[in-house]
């Protein structure tokens, strides 16, 4: 379902959250995880849904299965691109970053200013300020090309 280098990337991310290194995720785990990242007002029912999916204890192979089930619900690229195209009706290929920005925080599921930057940060944007969204949709769906190497 990986490749070796994504394993490895996921094992590391394994290692952070499993706080006590015992093998297993568990409820403290997170906690200590989400207050090391600066957010401290986790309730313990938010902390319960996550370990619940895993449907018994987390593991790396159940935490490394629960990535497998999220990443493939990932729609097609060519979902994703006509989505896009719906703002390019030139078809140039690109999008003005600003204009989206505005879309996304106004239009249907808001995004938060931080989420648009957090989307932002991954997405190709050239000196001009267009999001190259031929690139964006193939990093959704294949993975940041910068991060193998």
């Amino acid at each position: 379902m990986f490749e070796q280098s994504q394993i490895q990337e996921f094992k590391e991310a394994f290692g952070c959250i499993d706080q006590d290194r015992d093998g297993v995720i568990k409820k403290q785990d997170l906690k200590e995880t989400y207050g090391q990242l600066g957010k401290l007002n986790v309730n313990d029912e938010e902390l319960e849904e996550m370990l619940n999916e895993g449907k018994g204890p987390i593991n790396f192979t159940v935490f490394l299965s629960l990535f497998g089930e999220k990443l493939n619900g990932t729609d097609p690229e060519e979902t994703i691109l006509a989505a896009f195209k719906l703002f390019d009706p030139n078809a140039t290929g690109s999008i003005n970053k600003d204009e989206f920005r505005r879309l996304l925080m106004n239009q249907a599921d808001k995004f938060t200013g931080e989420e648009v930057d957090q989307a932002f940060a991954v997405a190709p944007i050239d000196v001009a300020g267009n999001l190259d969204y031929k690139s964006l949709c193939y990093i959704i769906t294949h993975g940041d090309e910068k991060e193998d190497s």
